[in-house]
Parts: structure tokens; sequence; C-alpha cells
């Protein structure tokens, strides 16, 4: 899977860029690998390369590699059913899309109490689409401030997907959103661990960037399309 190699490699690349084109500090922002539909054995062939940490929408495929490689750290990154709760409690190590206050409280239930906290991030729906899931903008600092109260969970920032633009100036204005309530939301709770700003895909990491991304989440552009 000579390929996967040398897709990382133009995606790490392309990060760098950005940070270094906008100022960021080296190595400010990290990847996620989004590694939904995608067969295990492509999961370790880019593990080999060193990326540590995959996203998964799919919750039965995602357990089902989780069991094969416990070792990597796992994202999940889709939309949350109530009766799914207990098995991403159980099993992952982030939740990149809680979208609700009965899914944080579920969650904190439901993970085990032998395990670390776990961390999430708030989905934020920051163009109000009315087909996408998320807190809007001006709800999300109450809710924070009820979430950080829960047992088992640890808030380590926010995750958005604004609506898909075209222009550079256009992807930016709402990542620039996302980085102003992501400074209000550090402020209100007065915690350094809120330190995740999980924002940017495959056609707009570099606007991210620009915009105080912490983490990009790629997909196409490592493994190719979905099957």
């Amino acid at each position: 899977m000579d390929y996967l190699q040398n897709n990382y490699n133009q995606v790490k690349a392309r990060i760098s860029h950005a940070e270094k084109r906008f100022h960021r500090s080296p190595a400010s922002v990290s990847l996620l690998a989004v590694s939904k539909t995608k067969p295990i054995e492509m999961v370790n062939a880019l593990a080999e390369t060193g990326q540590k940490a995959f996203g998964e929408n799919y919750l039965q495929e995602a357990l089902e590699k989780i069991a094969q490689r416990p070792d990597l750290e796992w994202h999940f990154i889709g939309p949350i059913q109530s009766n799914k709760t207990k098995p991403i409690a159980e099993h992952f190590d982030w939740v990149e899309s809680v979208d609700r206050l009965k899914i944080a409280q579920r969650l904190s239930d439901q993970r085990p109490s032998v395990k670390p906290a776990l961390n999430i991030l708030l989905q934020v729906n920051i163009s109000q689409e009315d087909s996408k899931s998320g807190f809007l903008p001006d709800e999300v600092l109450l809710v924070a401030q009820q979430i950080s109260k829960l047992p088992g969970l640890v808030i380590r920032g926010l995750m958005a997907i604004p609506k898909a633009e075209t222009e550079f100036e256009q992807q930016r204005s709402a990542f620039k959103q996302m980085q102003t309530l992501f400074k209000q939301l550090q402020s209100e709770l007065d915690s350094d661990q809120i330190d995740t700003l999980s924002m940017g895909m495959s056609a707009d990491l570099e606007a991210a960037i620009a915009e105080g991304s912490t983490q990009v989440r790629i997909g196409t552009d490592l493994f190719g399309a979905r099957l």
C-alpha cells in the first residue's frame, strides 16, 4: 500500500505548509484519519507510517476495528443515537459529535469507572443549517457549563462542519466564528484542558488552519474514495 504512504506524506505536507503560511507553531495541528468504510488492513498500513488517531462514523464497523487495534486512539465522529451510547462510552477514547445534553448525560452514565474520563467535543452547527446536527452557537456556553459538571467526561473543545464553500475567504468566515466561540469557551470554563478545535477537511483544511484549527479530519485524501 505504497500509495497510502504517499497520500499520508502529502496530507502532512499540506498541514505543515499551512502552519507556516498562517504563522502557526510547527506541529500545532494534528491529523485525524477518517477511516470509516475502510478495512482494518488500511488502518494498519497507515498506523505503520506513524498515524495513531482514527475517526469512525459507523459503530459496529468501528468496534470490530477497535478490537483488533486497541493500541490506537479512536474517535467517534458520527451522529449518535441514544441506543448506541453505551458501546461508544465503553470503547472510544474521544467523542467529537456530542450534539445534545441527553447524549452527554448518557455517555457520562455509561463510561466505565475503570477507564479515564471520555474526551468529548461539542458539535456546533456554526452555519445553522437545518440539515445538520449540533448546538447553535448561542447555546454552546450554557450547555458546556452543564456538561462540564458530568462525571466521566472532560470537555476538550469544539467541532464543526461548516456549510461547504469554494471561495477561501468564505471558508475562513465560518471558521473564524468557531475560533471566537472556542476562545469564549476557554474563558467561560477556565480550563487548560480545552485545547481542541476540530475543523477542516480535505477541501478546506488551509482555511481552517488559518483560523485556529488544532485538528483536521481527513478521509478521502488519505484513503481514496469511499468503498
